[in-house]
């Protein structure tokens, strides 16, 4: 890959993710860390990108808020695990979202349906699908998150505690065959521990990246779930948990 491909590939990976390590800069372009940093160099130079410690991020995109930069992570998985989603969800279906980047994108990819009952605590995915198509939303109540602009907390959990809904999804950050579903934030892992309680069928979203890892809080075992839809086969042992507890794999495909 010659100098300036180079620089357009630098370019097209930071328009994607934001922020890049050099190494994996290197990784990826299949050159050596000098010279990634020699690539990088007159793009900093111009003010086409901000060279951080050991990475590199597009300028316009660095102080974008944490939720926006989350939502181009993986994004194309994210898409794939949402449209396989949406297409077993039917028109006039009731349907429970917590916030999350993957059921953003399921709240994208539902913009075809009609009628439905929609509950949720994310602004973003009530923004998505109210006054649209005949369906009724139903937004959580408490402060919004100023990252992502959801609400958490008591007032939050008792809201959707009221509803029964056909299809009840949670994203999710860390999944791992000994801990089981977990998250980083107590607040979010309550809140997402009383929307799968709330449908006839429960439904975890998360792509490949969160396998094997294991968050601080602790949101429920394999068998509190029945489905499990993500973008690629788990480990074995996930997978091996997953049977044990009786709940489904489905996996997006292209």
């Amino acid at each position: 890959m010659i100098h300036s491909k180079r620089h357009a590939e630098i370019l097209r990976l930071l328009s994607e993710e934001g922020t890049v390590s050099i190494a994996s800069l290197a990784e990826r372009l299949g050159v050596s860390l000098e010279t990634v940093r020699r690539d990088v160099k007159p793009l900093a130079d111009d003010g086409s990108v901000l060279k951080m410690h050991g990475a590199v991020g597009l300028a316009s995109m660095v102080g974008e808020a944490p939720f926006e930069r989350r939502m181009r992570e993986n994004a194309e998985a994210k898409r794939l695990i949402a449209r396989m989603v949406a297409a077993t969800i039917r028109d006039g279906e009731a349907i429970m979202l917590d916030t999350g980047t993957t059921t953003s994108f399921l709240a994208r990819e539902l913009l075809g349906h009609r009628r439905l009952t929609v509950v949720t605590n994310s602004s973003d995915i009530a923004r998505t699908l109210a006054t649209v198509n005949g369906n009724k939303v139903y937004m959580a109540g408490g402060e919004l998150r100023s990252d992502s602009g959801a609400a958490f907390g008591i007032s939050a959990i008792e809201f959707v505690s009221r509803f029964s809904v056909d299809h009840a999804v949670i994203s999710i950050g860390a999944v791992d065959a000994a801990a089981g579903l977990t998250d980083y934030e107590l607040e979010e892992a309550e809140f997402a521990r009383m929307v799968l309680s709330r449908g006839q069928r429960s439904l975890v979203v998360t792509d490949h990246t969160k396998f094997g890892r294991q968050g601080l809080v602790r949101v429920c075992g394999f068998d509190g779930f029945s489905e499990l839809a993500t973008d690629r086969p788990p480990p074995p042992d996930i997978t091996a948990a997953l049977s044990h507890a009786g709940a489904r794999l489905a996996i997006a495909t292209p």
